[in-house]
């Protein structure tokens, strides 16, 4: 999972990332995001449930539109096929 998260900052996270919305209940948070890849507008969210000790349980990220998730899928695959590599 770890090699995943880090391919995901590698993908995502360039000069143009910000969040633009928090949302927090108890131990669950919604974190809203905007980027641009390759001139890609991309929205999303990373939806993130913690334990009580505030330990990440479990961690999942949505993003939109169709052509944004085309263009993650093909980076993410090469960031993780350098690590295989």
């Amino acid at each position: 999972m770890v090699e995943y998260l880090a391919a995901a900052g590698q993908t995502l996270g360039n000069p143009s990332f910000r969040y633009v919305r928090e949302l927090v209940d108890g131990n669950d948070a919604l974190l809203e995001f905007e980027t641009e890849m390759d001139g890609i507008h991309v929205n999303g969210v990373d939806i993130i449930h913690f334990d009580d000790q505030r330990i990440i349980q479990d961690f999942k990220v949505m993003v939109r539109p169709l052509k944004a998730v085309n263009k993650v899928w093909e980076m993410m695959a090469a960031q993780l096929g350098k690590t295989k590599g």
